[in-house]
């Protein structure tokens, strides 16, 4: 029996790798999309790569889309990475790591990718728990992406096609999050999630990112593999 496709989009961080290993789990044929957005943290991509071909996707493919001409984001722009935020105080503000649009940019060229596959659900790692308030990564925001995928494409129009958006973390915490993916195969020591690496590819250690990391294999009780500088 054929398994129905599925395009996750792969950022090489915790969170799509887990999402990455829990598709697979699940029976889908995954195709992995990672973009190639101009990001200050580029290593990703190895990482994504590296991700990709351990937990087995059919194909990974990286689109290559610069957003650094509209800038905005410390990710994509001069604006300085910040560091040493209060961890109760992240959910409550949208830090300047937040990328304008991003997730309705990404999930775009993913529903793009399903209708040309044939395939009719989009995983993403979102999280509504430790997501430093980010707002396209909200479970409204998900849903109503999802109902402009219905409406949107020539497959779902004219076609029996109905999309999905699936967020298999969305109500996780961030220890929930890396025990599910050491449950389900990943290999963490693969993954990238710092917003500001060194020239070697150490990690920060302090931006939001590496302090949820950091926080999130302290409170699984498993070993951070991450290297910091």
């Amino acid at each position: 029996m054929n398994k129905a496709k599925a395009v996750v989009l792969l950022s090489g961080g915790i969170d799509s790798s887990t999402t990455l290993a829990l598709a697979a789990r699940d029976g889908y044929e995954t195709h992995a999309l990672s973009i190639d957005y101009g990001q200050r943290h580029r290593i990703e991509l190895e990482s994504a790569r590296r991700v990709a071909h351990s937990l087995h996707a059919t194909e990974h493919i990286v689109v290559k889309l610069d957003l650094r001409p509209i800038g905005g984001s410390a990710l994509t722009s001069e604006i300085p990475v910040p560091k040493g935020c209060d961890p109760g105080r992240m959910p409550l503000e949208i830090p300047a790591t937040y990328v304008p649009a991003r997730n309705t940019i990404f999930l775009s060229i993913a529903l793009a990718w399903c209708e040309v596959l044939g395939a009719q659900d989009i995983f993403i790692g979102a999280n509504a728990v430790d997501f430093s308030g980010y707002p396209d990564c909200r479970p409204d925001y998900l849903r109503q992406f999802e109902q402009l995928a219905n409406l949107a494409t020539k497959a779902s129009v004219a076609g029996p096609v109905r999309y999905r958006i699936l967020a298999p973390l969305l109500r996780m915490t961030k220890a929930e999050i890396i025990r599910a993916g050491h449950e389900a195969g990943v290999d963490f020591s693969l993954t990238t999630s710092c917003y500001d690496p060194n020239p070697s590819g150490l990690a920060c250690g302090s931006c939001d990112s590496c302090i949820f990391r950091r926080r999130g294999f302290q409170e699984a009780g498993l070993p951070d593999p991450t290297r910091y500088a």
